[in-house]
């Protein structure tokens, strides 16, 4: 028996090679290995580097229920060696184990970061036996052993933090312990194992429908934690279970069982998962999102969108509702422009001259809507220096587009020999070669005849587990299908290296970092009501950079009666919930007041000035994250030298809130705060020296306001 161990970045690693070649993952934390706090209890099982699952081989041990806690062969896969080299990246390690009677061999890939405790995990399986293997599963990390560090039960040191995420309710994190899932410990450590299960998966082509594909367990004793992303635009699954004495965690995408996947291995095939990043903190929640921050970062497609932060203008939200016209857009444009925006995006409804739900597909422009053609009105947006972006939903033909008519089935997906419905839209197949060149044309279209620089991707139907045609299983032929939509992407950047692409899903329903890795932008919310938008926007950094994360400013037009300072208030803090992200501005500028106006206009003012720091910056919550039933939310941005603090009250309640500020912030030096945003207004605040907290007063019922903190030293 010999031991494997790694220390790469505050990350510890211990495998255990047995003497038969068994290799177990013995260890994965920011704390060092300790032997005496893995259970006593030996079994030939334990411990499994990988999960995989091949058809027709006995799981041994007892009750997996619907888990994946002992996987065959993944129990009994043996070591045969392993490299560690250095890249531009960091360092990389590639293990080789095999299973000697299948001959399925396996190559697990890890990616360390420099100086980040995170590392990306993929596997590839080659069959190089004489006979096919169906794969029904493999996962990306499996590590048994989550609770070992401190002496208290699990019971009273562990919290998972789960985040929630639904149409108009993105970003919903919930922290629970394990006896609220119904993983409570009921047996002694050593003997406590069960088929019952946390788990969180999603099945189909929105991958952040119900959940965002990551999560944090934390120990709060020693305040240690393991935190993950699956980077997958479709299927996933992730769980946490009992087996051995310990909790174990499994990550993965799609799967036989949540996500009707398989993959038929014939000799000299392969099969490579999608990616996975796992890291570990010692000091929290915070710290996690913010090592998250910086390695979503590192795997980003490079892009000027992202250095530049421009401020984007979009005709949809509180303003023409996907009703555009020629006649609405020139004066829209122009306040616009006055307004300080850079680009400004035409959205739903150009390309109809009615209802066009169930008809898009053929992205004509309407001549109905736009008489003398759109490339008077993009023309229009350019002649203000702002670039020109356009609406389009590139997956989906409506079922009465006149194309769908005309393509055969194979364009789209199809089950039971019939194609696949959704809200009135059949989902267009990317396998085709056929759909991409379809697809690309029409881009080719808006950015040389319309001259579009930006495209706002839309994706407003869920089809399923997937397609059945050329595919061994309907989860096959999706995951395949996401694979070529992500290679589209990138085509078009090859072809259209500036082009911003803007990804959204009925807001956001695709939060992930398959898609996020390529695109600059993600739509964070369809959410229309501005005082919930705080939650989400004070939220977004979880789940996106803030750099990329798309929130809608849109000062609203009010029927009822308000005063003077009521509308400005609901100014000021529609543009607080987008000045620490990307600020997607709206409304219907034409119809503010001048004292509005210029509320907006130095809303956009101030987050130039400050948007060549958000880039760089990580996110930190003093008030802990935001939940719908708070009053007081907040959300902040912190480099060195400096940090930017949002802060809103968002109902009636106290008057007063404290927001504490780390001492590893302060660093023993003089903070100072001033409000930078709105730069004219009475706002009580203050920083406490003694207590290091901030102090905000205020009798209003709602209010929003942007500060700047300053750590001078002394």
């Amino acid at each position: 028996m010999k031991e494997i161990r790694i220390e790469e970045n505050q990350i510890h690693i211990t495998w255990r090679i047995e003497d038969n070649g068994d290799i177990k993952l013995m260890h994965f934390s920011a704390e060092p290995f300790c032997r005496e706090s893995v259970s006593a209890e030996s079994i030939p099982e334990r411990f499994p580097f990988v999960g995989m699952n091949l058809s027709g081989f006995d799981r041994p041990y007892e009750r997996h229920g619907n888990g994946y806690s002992v996987t065959a062969p993944g129990y009994r896969m043996k070591y045969l060696g392993h490299e560690d080299t250095k890249n531009e990246q960091g360092r990389l390690l590639v293990f080789h184990t095999v299973d000697e009677k299948t001959k399925v061999h396996l190559f697990s890939y890890m990616q360390f970061y420099r100086a980040l405790s995170v590392v990306r995990i993929w596997h590839r399986a080659e069959n190089r036996g004489d006979s096919a293997q169906t794969l029904e599963y493999l996962s990306n990390f499996y590590y048994e052993g989550l609770e070992k560090e401190g002496s208290l039960p699990r019971d009273a040191k562990m919290k998972l933090w789960i985040p929630h995420n639904s149409w108009q309710r993105e970003l919903n994190w919930k922290c629970y312990t394990f006896a609220e899932l119904g993983l409570g410990q009921v047996q002694p450590d050593s003997r406590q194992r069960s088929s019952n299960l946390v788990r969180v998966s999603n099945t189909g082509n929105w991958s952040s429908k119900e959940y965002l594909p990551m999560g944090f367990v934390e120990n709060t004793q020693t305040n240690t934690g393991i935190f993950w992303q699956i980077e997958h635009n479709g299927s996933w699954h992730w769980e946490i279970g009992e087996q051995n004495g310990h909790l174990y965690l499994a990550l993965g995408g799609p799967n036989e069982t949540y996500s009707h996947w398989y993959k038929e291995l014939k000799p000299k095939e392969s099969f490579e998962t999608v990616t996975a990043a796992v890291g570990v903190t010692a000091e929290g929640f915070d710290d996690a999102i913010g090592t998250l921050t910086r390695y979503r970062r590192r795997i980003r497609r490079r892009n000027r969108d992202n250095e530049k932060l421009p401020v984007i203008f979009n005709d949809y939200m509180n303003c023409l509702w996907g009703d555009p016209t020629a006649e609405k857009e020139f004066p829209m444009i122009k306040a616009a422009a006055e307004a300080g925006c850079e680009y400004y995006c035409i959205d739903a409804g150009w390309y109809a001259d009615g209802g066009w739900w169930d008809n898009v597909g053929e992205w004509e422009v309407s001549r109905l809507r736009f008489p003398e053609g759109l490339k008077q009105v993009t023309d229009y947006i350019k002649s203000f220096g702002m670039v020109p972006g356009l609406w389009i939903e590139p997956e989906v033909m409506g079922i009465h587009c006149r194309k769908a008519l005309e393509v055969p089935d194979d364009w789209f997906f199809v089950r039971h020999g019939k194609r696949v419905y959704d809200r009135s839209r059949f989902q267009l197949d990317y396998r085709n070669p056929k759909v991409r060149e379809y697809m690309t044309a029409v881009v080719d279209k808006l950015v040389n005849e319309y001259g579009a620089g930006y495209l706002k991707t839309d994706y407003n139907i869920e089809p399923g587990i997937g397609t059945e045609i050329y595919a061994d299983s309907p989860g096959d032929g999706m995951l395949m299908h996401e694979r070529c939509y992500l290679a589209w992407l990138e085509s078009l950047w090859e072809k259209y290296p500036e082009l911003v692409i803007e990804n959204c899903s009925s807001g956001g329903l695709r939060m992930d970092y398959a898609i996020l890795s390529r695109c600059s932008i993600q739509s964070t919310s369809d959410q229309d009501d501005y005082l919930r938008y705080a939650v989400i926007a004070a939220n977004a950094p979880t789940g996106v950079t803030p750099e990329q994360a798309a929130v809608w400013a849109y000062p609203m037009n009010h029927e009822e009666e308000l005063s003077a300072e009521e509308l400005r208030e609901e100014t000021v803090f529609n543009m607080v919930n987008a000045m620490l992200l990307r600020i997607h501005q709206s409304g219907h500028l034409l119809s503010l007041d001048e004292i509005r106006k210029r509320l907006v206009k130095e809303g956009i003012r101030v987050y130039k000035s400050i948007r060549g720091d958000i880039q760089h910056m990580v996110p930190f919550w003093p008030l802990g994250i935001a939940d719908e039933a708070d009053v007081w939310v907040s959300l902040g941005l912190k480099s060195e030298e400096k940090a930017y603090l949002a802060v809103w009250k968002r109902m009636e309640g106290a008057g007063e809130i404290k927001l504490p500020v780390e001492e590893r912030l302060i660093r023993g030096r003089k903070v100072e705060i001033r409000c930078i945003y709105p730069t004219e207004g009475d706002i009580d605040y203050e920083y406490d020296h003694l207590k290091k907290v901030i102090r905000i007063r205020t009798c209003r019922k709602r209010m929003g306001r942007l500060f700047r903190i300053d750590f001078i030293e002394n």
